[in-house]
């Protein structure tokens, strides 16, 4: 079953990844006022059922994709 999983700094958390975004739109001629840079995961799993998948992707999540100090993370179908 596929999952994919999204990672993204928690809300309040520097983001120079997307501040250097921010300034670059910015200078190009786009009215940005914020960016958040993130990672995505599509990840193929072994699961019985979609609540299974969900339950492995968030334990994934959890220990290995994102650093839940800082980065928040979302399972998605």
């Amino acid at each position: 079953m596929k999952v994919t999983v999204t990672v993204r700094p928690r809300e309040g958390i520097l983001d120079p990844q997307g501040e250097a975004l921010r300034r670059s739109l910015t200078g190009l001629g786009y009215d940005v006022t914020d960016v958040r840079a993130g990672k995505v995961f599509d990840l193929e799993l072994e699961a019985a059922d979609e609540a299974d998948a969900r339950r492995i992707a968030d334990e994934i999540s959890e220990r290995v994709l994102s650093n839940p100090l800082i980065e928040d993370y979302q399972v998605g179908a």
